[in-house]
């Protein structure tokens, strides 16, 4: 099913895994069909504009308010509260795969956030790296979820139905979502970005037009599927960054229709239509945009999703890699596959790097050199996945960050091979 309720919210989508299951007319009829239960799952304040609103009626064989008393897990999440502030550059090696066995929820890493979790904006940012799948089911009351795989295939049953996703595909999981991650392959490993603030949606697109970049109908959403089990099941949820336990005697995976628009959707990044200069000058990174979160200020956002995918370099007389900058906002990059264009070592599958407010960067000694001397011919970059979580508040690392044998000693070495070429003698 395609998400086109991405550019405009108003949008109602329906599946349904019965013939006649979805109720016509009605929301809440007095006898739903099939005598399922009728429950209404929102992801706004219900007195949001109706543009903003993000909400879906479900019909399950249970209702979610039949659980006891959750209970503190002993088990929390990995990397610890966070560290000192830095205003130093930081980059880190891929983590470890774990060598006991670990599911989804164990396997997540605190990294980096701006906000703690009961704030209404901001985010945090987790690896995550996984060797079975999960037998309990999970749901997130803190934030959205976009998730970017790096190695391994996932499938991710939801309450409104299946998704599988692979490396160079990407999926959001709306706040408050119950879903199961099983590995599809032996290990697993990506990010996490957990958005406190406003839904992810499409970047408006302005003076370029009614298309470019990600499409609307690229984005699907699952078709309705339930589990009628009747069998001991965990279900944990994060409150507050902390995680609590409850046990149930069925699937919480049991809606049999739904309709709304506040639903779980993957995308394939190699969909995504780039668009870039052909006279001269690097665009900014904001015309890489997939998805964005805003803030109440217009232009700046809580959390923007940037990749930088293969693309041609068509440009006259001009510095054709990211140019050297300083920025408002704040910058967490990761790669999921090859090699990004600015960086000529260090940065690899699964890494990381973190670019904090007002923090000098660009390509490194050796990028920068090639660049001002390559024949300027046009030019495919190929093989390659980079993206960037970027937003407006400043990241701060964890104490695992910051303590972690991945984090990169020597960073700032990568721009120490700069040679001074100035010549005021020579134009």
């Amino acid at each position: 099913m395609n998400l086109e309720y991405l550019s405009g919210f108003g949008n109602e989508f329906a599946s349904e895994a019965l013939p006649g299951a979805l109720p016509v007319g009605q929301n809440s009829p007095q006898k739903a069909p099939y005598g399922l239960y009728t429950e209404l799952f929102s992801g706004t304040a219900f007195t949001m504009a109706r543009s903003e609103a993000r909400r879906t009626w479900l019909y399950r064989i249970q209702p979610s308010a039949n659980h006891p008393a959750f209970a503190k897990l002993e088990r929390q999440l990995a990397g610890g509260p966070l560290g000192a502030v830095t205003p130093n550059r930081l980059r880190w090696n891929p983590l470890d795969f774990p060598s006991e066995p670990t599911d989804f929820i164990d396997g997540l890493v605190g990294m980096v956030a701006n906000a703690v979790s009961e704030k209404p904006s901001g985010i945090s940012i987790y690896h995550y790296r996984a060797n079975r799948s999960m037998d309990r089911v999970f749901f997130n009351a803190d934030g959205e979820l976009l998730l970017v795989p790096e190695q391994g295939r996932l499938r991710i049953a939801t309450e409104l139905g299946v998704l599988d996703v692979e490396p160079l595909e990407i999926v959001v999981l709306p706040r408050g979502l119950k879903f199961r991650v099983e590995l599809l392959d032996a290990q697993a490993r990506g990010y996490v970005a957990e958005n406190h603030g406003a839904p992810l949606r499409l970047p408006d697109l302005g003076p370029i037009g009614s298309n470019g970049l990600a499409n609307p109908r690229d984005f699907l959403s699952p078709v309705a599927h339930y589990e009628d089990l009747k069998q001991p099941t965990t279900l944990v949820q994060k409150f507050l960054g902390e995680l609590w336990a409850c046990e149930l005697d069925h699937s919480p995976l049991n809606v049999v229709a739904w309709h709304g628009n506040n639903v779980p959707y993957k995308y394939d990044l190699r969909r995504f239509n780039t668009i870039g200069t052909v006279s001269f000058d690097h665009p900014d990174p904001s015309i890489f945009t997939v998805l964005t979160s805003p803030t109440s200020t217009h232009g700046l956002a809580n959390l923007d999703f940037v990749i930088f995918p293969p693309r041609w370099m068509v440009a006259e007389n001009t510095f054709r890699p990211p140019w050297f900058h300083r920025n408002l906002m704040n910058e967490y990059m990761g790669l999921i596959q090859g090699a990004y264009d600015a960086k000529a070592e260090g940065f690899l599958p699964g890494g990381a790097s973190l670019h904090s407010c007002m923090s000098a960067h660009g390509p490194d000694g050796e990028t920068c050199t090639k660049a001002i001397n390559v024949d300027l011919a046009p030019h495919k970059i190929d093989n390659t996945m980079a993206f960037m979580f970027e937003t407006s508040q400043v990241l701060r690392p964890t104490q695992f960050a910051l303590q972690c044998p991945q984090l990169q000693p020597s960073y700032d070495a990568c721009w120490a091979s700069l040679p001074a070429t100035f010549n005021p003698n020579r134009r």
